[in-house]
């Protein structure tokens, strides 16, 4: 596994790309409403990266082998859908849950992040699985710090969210990230404490638990690209993109519209 160390000039560059993210999800939040279509929210979101901060939307046209290119700028998640929803003519609800995962580049680097949305006023259920969700994702990126080994994150992140009674997809993970979308390493949302890579300052990756609210088990439809809970249960996602530093971590997917970290336990 061959895992770049970002220099503080990447870092820098990845400073403004991350924060660049989560600047779009703060424009989109209060277009965010019942009746408005996944696919607006996609049109908004893609003229705004272009237009206004002249960044490069990096799902648009993304194709990993075995992959169509994909077709939008950014990917809609609702309620039962886990990842890569594709905007479209869908009208979202009052009681919806959405995740909106940005990831743009400037200057030849990648900011990465995703945040949960309420449509009006979801069901309880729901609601705790997206709090429990950002708890989960936060309990993670409380685990970086040099020394430490992926596992840990993992390992913490997975107690969190069965300790609620959810579940967590193992199909996808975090993946490390610089002037490419997805590098090494790949950052698993479950495991065990002291196994895997042990962390370096320099190291920057994204930390991106997808949580069911029923059973882990995913299907993909027809498209190739929307992945969809198995027991059409609902599926919750938060993600940041985090730096490993000299003596813990950094978020640089930060923003004023960034919902506070959750109090420590």
């Amino acid at each position: 596994m061959s895992v770049s160390l970002k220099s503080a000039d990447d870092v820098a560059k990845m400073r403004v790309a991350g924060a660049l993210a989560a600047e779009v999800l703060d424009y989109i939040a209060p277009h965010v409403t019942a009746g408005v279509t996944t696919g607006e929210i996609d049109r908004l979101c893609h003229e705004y990266m272009v237009n206004v901060q002249h960044t490069v939307p990096a799902p648009l046209n993304y194709a990993p082998p075995g992959y169509q290119p994909y077709p939008a700028s950014i990917c809609t998640s609702v309620n039962h859908v886990v990842c890569h929803g594709i905007p479209g003519d869908k009208k979202l609800k009052a009681g919806d849950i959405v995740n909106i995962d940005v990831t743009v580049i400037k200057d030849g680097f990648h900011g990465d992040t995703s945040r949960m949305f309420y449509v009006g006023a979801p069901p309880i259920q729901a609601r705790r699985l997206c709090e429990v969700t950002y708890e989960a994702m936060w309990h993670g990126i409380r685990a970086v710090k040099p020394g430490a080994h992926l596992g840990d994150i993992g390992a913490t992140i997975q107690h969190h969210a069965e300790s609620h009674g959810f579940s967590i997809v193992r199909e996808f993970c975090g993946h490390g990230i610089g002037r490419q979308f997805h590098e090494e390493p790949q950052v698993l949302h479950y495991g065990r404490p002291g196994t895997g890579l042990k962390l370096q300052p320099g190291m920057v990756f994204t930390i991106e638990p997808m949580i069911n609210a029923g059973r882990p088990g995913i299907r993909c439809l027809a498209d190739g690209w929307t992945v969809v809970t198995a027991d059409h249960s609902l599926s919750a996602q938060w993600e940041h993109t985090v730096l490993v530093t000299d003596t813990g971590y950094e978020v640089l997917t930060l923003s004023p519209g960034t919902p506070a970290p959750p109090a420590t336990s």
